[in-house]
């Protein structure tokens, strides 16, 4: 059995966010939920703690309140092998108020960071020509979402 998983504090969105994950990723469910009881510090019947699973990976999650926003200092990594399977996330990660980033990282709406890449990213930086991997890097760092013709590219540029 892990012990250990990540855990989410969200404000009051972690029912939403939950099920917008599962929604995402193959092998995912919400496996359950605790509501607040009347009295609490939420409405009676919102959700309390959720758990869930996100491509077999176990995570926790809680509404709050907003003490303790996201940053992006943790993120989830993605591991996307074609360019659709990036484009898709992409494009439903950023959806209704998520917003791009740099270097194949993104927020989503709920304010939480992702991190989409194909392995062939780390394949090419680890390339033993530094000249290749070196452009590869610069090609990297003016990309938001991550396009592997453009890596490709700049790979056998030179």
């Amino acid at each position: 059995m892990v012990k250990v998983s990540p855990f989410l504090w969200f404000d009051s969105e972690a029912e939403a966010a939950a099920e917008f994950y599962v929604s995402l990723f193959d092998n995912s469910r919400i496996t359950s939920i605790s509501r607040y009881p009347a009295g609490s510090p939420f409405p009676e019947g919102t959700a309390f703690g959720i758990s869930f699973e996100l491509d077999g990976l176990e995570v926790q999650s809680m509404n709050a309140g907003p003490g303790f926003p996201f940053t992006e200092a943790i993120s989830f990594f993605v591991r996307a092998e074609r360019q659709d399977e990036i484009d898709e996330l992409w494009q439903k990660l950023t959806a209704d108020g998520g917003e791009e980033s740099r270097c194949g990282w993104l927020k989503d709406r709920f304010g939480l960071s992702w991190k989409i890449v194909p392995p062939i990213l780390g394949e090419l930086l680890a390339d033993p020509d530094p000249a290749r991997a070196g452009r590869v890097m610069q090609a990297m760092l003016g990309m938001a979402k991550i396009e592997i013709a453009g890596l490709l590219a700049a790979a056998e540029a030179g």
